[in-house]
């Protein structure tokens, strides 16, 4: 099975089983879910005559190509003098309410943005899950024909090829989100005192309390979660605010919907008046080797094959693949990237997915464009022993840990030993890091000047969640082979990784919201959370 098929599938088997779910729940209240084939033009007019419809009610999808077809579904529902009920529910909140208390432009800062949220009536509760008690006696006509005619279609009806694939990673419906939701909120104490994700060698691996792809599909209700937080916290006497809480990465969710909803271009650099336009490279080849993981830098090639694999990476991991294919080491444009996270990541949306790779970027929200990951320093330091390389790279799992995240730097004996010769069985590293990024770093820094009036649309004040910067030092721009950041960080304590100390760039303390990307994605599985910021 070809990458593209077998990405897909992962998509469209979370999709089918939560519609599996769906019609299962159905059934315990005498109804049924009817899945219709066709396109809505063709297939409503159509049922509002055979169904005899006079009602049509629906959740509001703030996306672009969303607000298109739904305004077409309207005036169908309208020619054929049928009522239409449109509820919010995707969100927290009303974006367009959010717009029109800024005077009619979306809040380009997450600060504005709380701002204006405080200032709007609480959010009101869930409703009560429906019962059999609560349905009586409805019933819903069905035919003895309905699998046939309306059933959940097969993964071979779409026409992929099932034999041999592996298990889900990550099992879709309302039924597994809930238990999932439950044991995330099983864990009190982490849950009470949660700041910011952290990166083991564990956490790279999905977690079986992640919920990012279940708030996209939207088989979690982002106001369960937070009414359920709101108690939780009430309970454990923890008063908990944005944007470090889990409160606050709801909202960084919100933040990109609503800075996402009215702007057409969101997703593009040209036309998009909040993007700091950035003359990136077209480089096919280069963009092929890093989304298909072949990269020779371990670290990078071991995410992006997650990635293929299973459909979710940890938010940090999306922080090091999109930093590498931009700013840091390929200089190719973050819209390619937002569209390979789109084709693989279970809990990629539009308005996430996009903000994340601006973010990841600097091209808008975060223009600290200094900071680089190493792509070698970043994973050691998370998994010494390199036990997620060799999971994911197994060419890679007889190297020596001293070796591993350099292959190409250890001995032929060593080499031959581990029965992996680097470019000949791993390809050799595709770019030299400290001089890619050197370049790209000068690069930045002239296109960031000629266009401050952009970035400053979207800098307003740095979030509290983003580590304290000081001015850039000659002696932490060069020097290291891997690690040229040009950014001392004091809140870290100063490493050595080339014998002149600079500031740790692995913990970005970069907001992280219901991704997942992208990224992402810090409400990405990961911390049970949805995806969101940065990827």
């Amino acid at each position: 099975m070809c990458l593209f098929m077998y990405i897909n599938f992962l998509y469209f088997r979370f999709l089918l089983q939560c519609l599996e779910d769906l019609d299962a729940s159905l059934r315990k209240l005498n109804s049924r879910l009817f899945v219709i084939r066709g396109q809505p033009a063709d297939v409503f007019p159509r049922l509002f005559k055979e169904w005899n419809i006079n009602r049509l009610s629906f959740e509001y999808d703030s996306e672009p190509f969303g607000k298109e077809r739904d305004a077409a579904i309207k005036k169908l529902a309208s020619e054929a003098e049928v009522e239409v009920i449109v509820r919010i529910s995707h969100t927290l909140y009303d974006l367009e309410k959010i717009i029109e208390l800024n005077g009619g432009q979306p809040p380009l800062t997450y600060k504005r943005f709380q701002t204006l949220i405080s200032r709007m009536d609480p959010l009101e509760t869930p409703v009560e899950p429906i019962t059999p008690e609560v349905m009586g006696k409805c019933t819903t006509p069905l035919s003895d024909d309905h699998d046939e005619k309306f059933g959940v279609p097969t993964l071979e009806e779409l026409g992929f090829d099932t034999e041999g694939l592996p298990s889900a990673v990550w099992p879709g419906g309302e039924t597994e989100a809930l238990t999932r939701l439950e044991r995330h909120l099983e864990r009190k104490a982490w849950v009470a005192n949660f700041e910011r994700p952290r990166m083991n060698a564990n956490s790279l691996l999905a977690s079986p309390t992640g919920l990012s792809p279940y708030l996209r599909f939207g088989c979690l209700s982002c106001h369960l979660f937070y009414f359920k937080l709101t108690d939780l916290y009430k309970k454990v006497k923890k008063n908990s605010s944005p944007p470090l809480s889990l409160y606050g990465q709801l909202l960084w969710r919100e933040f990109f919907y609503t800075t996402a909803t009215n702007n057409p271009r969101f997703d593009k650099m040209e036309g998009n008046q909040i993007c700091v336009q950035i003359p990136w490279d077209k480089n096919p080849e280069a963009l092929a080797k890093w989304a298909e993981g072949r990269t020779g830098f371990p670290w990078i090639d071991a995410i992006m094959t997650q990635l293929r694999q299973e459909g979710w990476i940890h938010h940090l991991a999306r922080h090091a693949v999109a930093c590498f294919l931009t700013r840091g080491d390929l200089w190719i444009s973050w819209e390619e990237g937002m569209k390979v996270f789109e084709e693989y990541l279970l809990d990629a949306d539009y308005s996430v997915n996009a903000g994340n790779w601006m973010w990841l970027s600097a091209s808008a929200f975060f223009h600290q464009y200094t900071r680089i990951f190493c792509p070698v320093r970043f994973g050691r330091r998370t998994d010494p022993e390199g036990q997620y390389l060799r999971k994911y790279l197994p060419v890679l799992k007889n190297f020596p840990s001293k070796y591993i995240y350099e292959p190409w730097t250890a001995p032929q004996h060593v080499q031959e030993e581990a029965e992996c010769v680097i470019g000949r069985d791993y390809p050799l590293p595709m770019v030299d890091h400290r001089e890619a990024s050197e370049r790209n770093l000068v690069l930045m820094k002239r296109v960031h000047s000629e266009q401050e009036n952009t970035a400053q649309l979207t800098r307003g004040q740095s979030p509290p969640s983003s580590p304290l910067m000081m001015s850039p030092s000659p002696s932490s721009v060069a020097g290291c082979p891997y690690c040229p950041h040009a950014v001392l960080m004091p809140l870290f304590p100063p490493l050595r990784c080339c014998g002149r100390p600079h500031g740790d760039p692995d913990e970005a303390g970069l907001p992280e919201a219901c991704g997942g990307d992208g990224p992402s994605g810090r409400l990405l599985g990961d911390h049970g959370l949805r995806q969101a910021l940065p990827p």
